[in-house]
């Protein structure tokens, strides 16, 4: 004898996957603008100064700055070299000191603009850093929450033979975040005196 089997319409099939499809497309439009909205007001924030240094951060890492460069050195040079050939009165003759005091103050300037942008940059890195903390124990904090209802379930439900888990009761708790930091300290602390006394030996032998 068959057994009734209940047809399945194609379209209301269709209907749902797309329905989860566009629940997932707006999760992750959401989350993308999310994150475009955190570098938005991070550049927002800026002030004339840091955007004129950022600016000209862009500028000094382009290709064509480099070669640029080069060519202006390297015209430099020809062109003291080809005064110094003609019986001419060079603007900065070999050893070429006018030229290396330029560079020099140039470096020194590239630097600093390197430093003042990577300054800026950390605090945006500062700031996706704490993000994806609050998120990890947001997360934590939920999973514990997941476990201790489902305990809870498991207690009330009588078909379940009830037992103490004591994993399960652990995994329950919250993670403490300033007993999490105070185990990496000792942690650390103990690997770094670990190495220590292990380099020392090394030493005297």
């Amino acid at each position: 004898m068959a057994k009734d089997t209940e047809a399945i319409d194609p379209a209301e099939g269709d209907a749902s996957s797309v329905i989860v499809h566009d629940e997932a497309h707006a999760h992750i439009v959401e989350a993308a603008y999310s994150i475009a909205q955190l570098y938005s007001e991070h550049h927002r924030s800026a002030t004339a100064h840091e955007r004129t240094i950022d600016r000209a951060t862009g500028v000094l890492g382009q290709p064509w700055f480099i070669i640029l460069l080069t060519l202006l050195i390297g015209g430099w040079q020809a062109g003291n070299f080809a005064a110094a050939h003609f019986n001419l009165a060079a603007i900065d003759p070999p050893p070429f000191a006018g030229l290396a005091t330029a560079v020099s103050l140039g470096s020194l300037s590239i630097m600093l603009l390197i430093l003042a942008t990577q300054r800026r940059e950390n605090r945006l890195t500062e700031k996706r850093e704490q993000i994806t903390l609050e998120l990890a124990l947001l997360g934590e904090k939920r999973t514990a929450k997941v476990i201790e209802l489902l305990e809870e379930l498991r207690r009330d439900f009588p078909l379940v033979h009830d037992r103490i888990d004591e994993q399960a009761e652990a995994l329950a708790k919250p993670a403490d975040p300033e007993h999490v930091i105070k185990a990496i300290v000792e942690t650390h602390a103990e690997a770094k005196a670990a190495t220590a006394s292990s380099v020392t030996p090394a030493k005297r032998a």
